[in-house]
């Protein structure tokens, strides 16, 4: 009797442990699964950061006049002291300054601090790559602007085809500016003619003058003369070149057929000092 209570209790026991552990392993998988509920909720939650975005202020422009103005007063004092040095006219390295750099604003001029377009050749130092004649040339980088200027009048005094321009006097700046396009310091055939024009709109000559100890005199711009118009009857207009009958006739607010009846004109020929009558003639008759 003992012995079957003994069986018994152990059966119980024994099932009780089973149970037990099953239900154990079935609480550890509900645990470590995710509920879908929760990742709906999370995403909700997420906020999207966008960049901010950097709103760039325009930059103050000014006029290409005020441009050249600023350059020459900031590299005068250099070119003079070149034209010391080498004997090139600061005129002239001034305004191949202003023309080759955009007055100091060219892409060239920001990024290697080229004022004059000299390419590589058979240079050693720094570089960069710009678009000129063709795609992407090789073209000389300097740390400095003043560095620059003193390695134009290297280029120059150093090679023998600009050795012409040094037989030029150093206040000629017109020989200096054809004798570069000669050499072959530009392709432009109109290079020589926008460096004079560049001088004399500045009056950068003065600064040759100073350097050579010279007076300078300011040349005055020649200024268009007005045809002289001889003095004419009231009612009448001379014929100034240009003119044409429908020019007149819009001038004096009548028809050209007026005009031609006025004159006794048979066709719109007309001659430079031609006098015309642009008013209908008084008749002088009397009507009985």
């Amino acid at each position: 009797m003992n012995v079957r209570k003994i069986i018994m209790l152990f059966c119980v026991t024994a099932l009780l442990i089973s149970c037990g552990g099953s239900k154990k392993v079935a609480t550890t998988r509900r645990d470590n699964t995710p509920s879908s509920r929760k990742t709906e909720i999370s995403r909700e939650v997420k906020e999207i950061k966008e960049p901010k975005k950097e709103i760039k202020k325009p930059l103050n422009t000014i006029s290409y006049k005020e441009k050249v103005q600023n350059y020459i007063f900031e590299y005068a004092s250099i070119a003079k002291h070149e034209m010391t040095e080498y004997g090139i006219p600061a005129s002239i390295t001034l305004a191949q300054g202003i023309l080759e750099s955009g007055a100091g604003y060219g892409e060239l001029t920001g990024k290697a601090n080229n004022h004059f377009g000299i390419k590589c050749h058979d240079w050693t130092g720094d570089r960069v790559y710009h678009d000129d004649d063709r795609s992407q040339e090789c073209f000389r980088k300097y740390e400095k602007a003043s560095h620059s200027f003193r390695d134009h009048s290297l280029f120059l005094k150093n090679r023998k085809r600009y050795a012409k321009l040094f037989t030029y006097k150093q206040d000629d700046y017109k020989s200096w500016a054809y004798g570069l396009r000669a050499a072959g310091y530009a392709t432009d055939k109109k290079y020589p003619a926008k460096l004079i024009s560049i001088v004399e709109r500045y009056k950068l000559d003065k600064y040759d003058a100073e350097v050579l100890g010279k007076k300078y005199v300011a040349k005055k711009s020649k200024k268009e003369k007005k045809p002289v118009v001889a003095k004419t009857e009231k009612g009448e207009y001379i014929v100034q070149k240009g003119d044409t009958l429908y020019s007149i006739s819009k001038r004096y607010n009548i028809r050209v057929a007026e005009l031609k009846a006025y004159n006794n004109l048979k066709d719109n020929a007309i001659a430079i000092g031609q006098v015309l009558k642009v008013e209908e003639p008084d008749d002088d008759s009397e009507e009985f």
